[in-house]
C-alpha cells in the first residue's frame, strides 16, 4: 500500500457521504472566512475616520500678530480641520462637547481656549507663554480613538508651531538683515575712524616731538632768562653810579684834551725850531765848505772837516724827523683827546638814560624769567600730554583697526539675504525636515499591512480544524505493517491537499476580491501552499503523537505564535524572554516570507523563509514516521484513550 493509496482511502472515507462532503467544504472555507472577513472589516479604517464623531470647540478671541495684523489662529485651525474632513468634526460649545464625550456622542473633543492666539504671539515679548490645546478623551468610547486624538493634537501643534516659527524666524531674519546693514555701516565708519586716527596718530607724534623740543627750548629759555635777570641785576647795581662817574670822566677828559692841546702846540713849536735848525744846518755846509776853501784847506782837509760836520748833520736830520713825528703824534693825541672829551661828554649825557634802560631791562628780565618758568612748566605738561596722546591714539588706532576687522568679519559671517531668501530660510527653519519616504516594499493600505499575519494565522487555523475530521494515521496501514514514512505521508497528504484548496480560495478572495495589492501573485500563492503544508504537518505530528492533548497543544502553539510572530507590531516590542520564540517558531518565517512576496521585498529573505518552512515540513514528516513506527504496537492507552475530543 503506497502513501497515495493511504491518502485516497482517507479522502474516500471523508467524501463518501453527503455530510462528509459538506463538512470538508466548510473546513475549506474556514481560513477564507477568518482572514477574508477580518481583512475586509479592516481594509482601510483610516479612510473612514471621517465617520468618527468628534467635537471641536473654538473659544479663541484672537490677538495681534507679529507683523501687527489681527491674528485668529484658533479660527484658522478650526477651519482647516473642518475642511480636511479627516474626522466627523462637529463645532459645538464646551459644555456640549464635554457631555458628548461622556455619553459617547463624540469619541473625543478638541478645545481651543480663549488665549490661544495671545499665547502664540507672546513669544515676541518678555513674558512668553505656551499656547495650549485641550483634548477631551474617554477610553470607554474607544482606546484607539484616544490614541488618534493625541495624534491629531500633535499634528495641530506641529502645524501651528511651524507657522509661528516661520513668522518669528522671518521677523528675526529681518532683524539680522538690519544688523548686517548696521555692521556694514559700522565697518565703514570704523574704517574712516581708523584712517582718521592714523592721521591723528602721525600728528600726535609730530606734536610730541615738537612739544619735546618746545619743552627743551622753554627750559633753556628759562635758564637763560634767569641768567639774564641775574646779570642785569648785577649790571644795574654796578651802573647805578655811572651818570656821576661819566660826568666826572667827561670833565677830566675835557681837561686832558686841553692839556694835550697845549702839549701839541709846544711840540709844534719845538718841531718848527728843530726843522729851522736843520734847514740852517743844511745851508751852513755850503757856507762852511766855501769858508774852508777860503782858508786854504785842501780838498782832503775840507772833506775831513765836512765829514765831522756831516756826522752832526745826521743827528740833526734824525732829530728833525723825530720832532716831526712827535709833532704829528701830539696833534693826533690832541685831536683824540678832544674826541674822547666829546664822547665822554656825550656819555655823561647818555648815562642816566642808559641806567634807566638797564633798570627797565632788569625788571623785564625778571618778568621774562617768571614767564619762561611758566612756559617751561607748561611746555613740559604739554609734552607729557602729547606723549600720552600719542600713546592713547596708538592704542585707539589699534582698537579701531580691530573694530574694523571685527565688524568686517561680522559682516561676512552674517549672510546677506533678500526678501525671497528670508522667506525660504524662514520656511526651512520652521520645518527643517522634509521626510521623503523611499519604501522599497510598500503595503497598499492597513488591510494589506495585516494580510501576511492573518493569512499565516488562517493557514494554521485551517490545518488545525482539519484534524477535527481527518484521522492522523491510518489504522489499516498500521495493521498492515506498512513503512512508517509511507504511513506518515499518507496521513499528512489528505489534509495537505485540502489545505491547498483552503489557501487557493483564501488567496483568491484576498488578492482579487479585497485587492490588497499582491506584487508576486504566483509565488505568494505557492508560498501559502507551502505554509499550509508545513502547518498541517506540524499539527499532524502533534495529533499523531498525543492524540486529543496534541490537538490542545496545537492550539497553545498557535497562541504563542500569534504573540511572537510580529504580525501587527514589530516583534522586537514583545518582552525580551519571548524573543527566542520568534526565532524558533515557524509562523514568524511564514509572516516574513509573505511580506517579502506580497510587497515586493527582498527575495533572499523570502527564500530563507521557504527553506525554514521546508525544513519544518520535512522534520515534522520524519518525526511523524517515528511516531507511526511506535504506534504499530497497541497499548491500553491507544485502545481506550484517557482524553477524547
Amino acid at each position: 500500500m503506497t502513501a497515495l493509496r493511504i491518502a485516497w482511502t482517507e479522502l474516500s472515507r471523508l467524501l463518501s457521504i453527503r455530510m462528509g462532503r459538506i463538512t470538508v467544504l466548510a473546513l475549506v472555507t474556514v481560513p477564507t472566512i477568518y482572514a477574508g472577513l477580518y481583512l475586509y472589516a479592516n481594509h482601510d479604517p483610516y479612510a473612514a475616520l471621517n465617520r468618527v464623531p468628534t467635537a471641536l470647540v473654538v473659544e479663541d478671541t484672537g490677538a495681534t500678530g507679529l507683523d501687527g495684523t489681527p491674528m485668529k489662529a484658533g479660527r484658522e485651525v478650526a477651519d482647516q480641520l473642518l475642511e480636511s474632513n479627516d474626522f466627523g468634526w462637529h463645532e459645538v460649545d464646551r459644555k456640549t462637547a464635554q457631555a458628548g464625550v461622556d455619553d459617547g456622542t463624540f469619541d473625543f473633543a478638541l478645545i481651543i481656549p480663549r488665549d490661544f492666539s495671545a499665547a502664540l504671539t507672546s513669544a515676541s515679548g518678555t513674558d512668553p507663554e505656551q499656547a495650549k490645546l485641550k483634548m477631551l478623551t474617554n477610553d470607554a468610547n474607544s482606546y484607539l480613538s484616544t490614541t488618534i486624538a493625541n495624534t491629531v493634537a500633535t499634528k495641530v501643534r506641529d502645524a501651528i508651531s511651524e507657522r509661528v516659527s516661520k513668522e518669528a524666524v522671518a521677523a528675526f531674519l529681518v532683524g539680522i538683515a538690519d544688523v548686517r546693514t548696521g555692521l556694514q555701516q559700522g565697518a565703514d565708519g570704523a574704517g574712516k575712524l581708523y584712517d582718521g586716527l592714523t592721521e591723528a596718530r602721525g600728528g600726535a607724534r609730530q606734536l610730541a616731538d615738537g612739544s619735546g623740543r618746545l619743552a627743551g627750548g622753554a627750559d633753556d629759555l628759562h635758564q637763560g632768562a634767569i641768567q639774564l635777570r641775574d646779570g642785569l641785576t648785577t649790571l644795574s647795581t654796578r651802573t647805578a653810579s655811572l651818570p656821576a662817574q661819566a660826568r666826572r670822566l667827561a670833565d677830566g677828559a675835557r681837561q686832558v684834551a686841553a692839556g694835550d692841546r697845549k702839549v701839541a702846540d709846544a711840540g709844534n713849536r719845538i718841531a718848527g725850531a728843530v726843522h729851522t735848525a736843520r734847514t740852517a744846518y743844511d745851508g751852513g755846509r755850503t757856507d762852511i765848505a766855501a769858508r774852508l776853501a777860503q782858508l786854504g784847506l785842501d780838498q782832503a782837509q775840507q772833506d775831513s772837516v765836512l765829514r765831522i760836520y756831516d756826522r752832526v748833520g745826521k743827528r740833526v736830520h734824525e732829530t728833525d724827523a723825530k720832532a716831526g713825528a712827535v709833532r704829528s703824534q701830539l696833534n693826533q693825541l690832541a685831536r683824540g683827546a678832544g674826541q674822547v672829551a666829546d664822547g665822554a661828554d656825550q656819555l655823561a649825557r647818555s648815562a642816566p638814560a642808559l641806567v634807566d634802560g638797564i633798570n627797565q631791562a632788569r625788571n623785564g628780565s625778571r618778568k621774562l624769567a617768571t614767564g619762561a618758568g611758566t612756559l617751561a612748566e607748561g611746555a613740559g605738561t604739554l609734552h607729557t600730554g602729547a606723549v600720552q596722546l600719542r600713546s592713547g591714539l596708538e592704542q585707539l588706532t589699534k582698537g579701531a583697526g580691530q573694530l574694523r576687522s571685527g565688524l568686517e568679519d561680522g559682516v561676512t559671517k552674517v549672510p546677506e539675504t533678500t526678501e525671497r531668501s528670508r522667506a525660504r530660510i524662514a520656511e526651512t527653519v520652521a520645518s527643517p525636515i522634509d521626510v521623503r519616504a523611499a519604501n522599497k516594499a510598500q503595503a497598499r493600505n492597513y488591510g494589506a499591512g495585516l494580510a501576511p499575519f492573518f493569512l499565516a494565522l488562517a493557514a494554521w487555523i485551517g490545518g488545525y480544524v482539519l484534524f477535527l475530521l481527518v484521522r492522523p494515521l491510518s489504522s489499516r496501514a498500521l495493521a498492515a505493517d506498512q513503512h512508517p514514512l509511507r504511513i506518515a505521508v499518507g496521513g499528512w497528504l489528505p489534509p495537505a491537499l485540502i489545505g491547498v484548496t483552503q489557501m487557493t480560495l483564501a488567496f483568491a478572495v484576498v488578492a482579487l476580491v479585497l485587492d490588497v495589492g499582491v506584487v508576486e501573485g504566483v509565488r505568494t500563492w505557492l508560498f501559502m501552499i507551502l505554509i499550509s503544508a508545513t502547518f498541517v504537518a506540524i499539527v499532524h505530528l502533534m495529533n499523531a503523537l498525543l492524540g486529543t492533548p496534541g490537538q490542545f497543544l496545537a492550539l497553545v502553539l498557535m497562541v504563542l505564535q500569534l504573540v511572537t510572530a510580529g504580525g501587527t507590531f514589530p516583534w522586537q516590542t514583545i518582552p525580551q524572554p519571548l524573543h527566542w520564540l520568534h526565532d524558533v517558531l515557524p509562523m514568524s518565517y511564514a509572516v516574513d516570507g509573505l511580506r517579502q512576496l506580497m510587497y515586493g521585498g527582498d527575495p533572499a529573505r523570502a527564500m530563507s523563509a521557504v527553506l525554514v518552512l521546508a525544513a519544518y515540513l520535512v522534520g515534522a514528516l520524519v518525526l511523524t514516521s517515528v511516531v507511526a513506527r511506535r504506534q504499530k504496537v497497541w497499548t491500553p492507552s491507544r485502545v481506550k484513550p484517557t482524553v477524547v475530543l
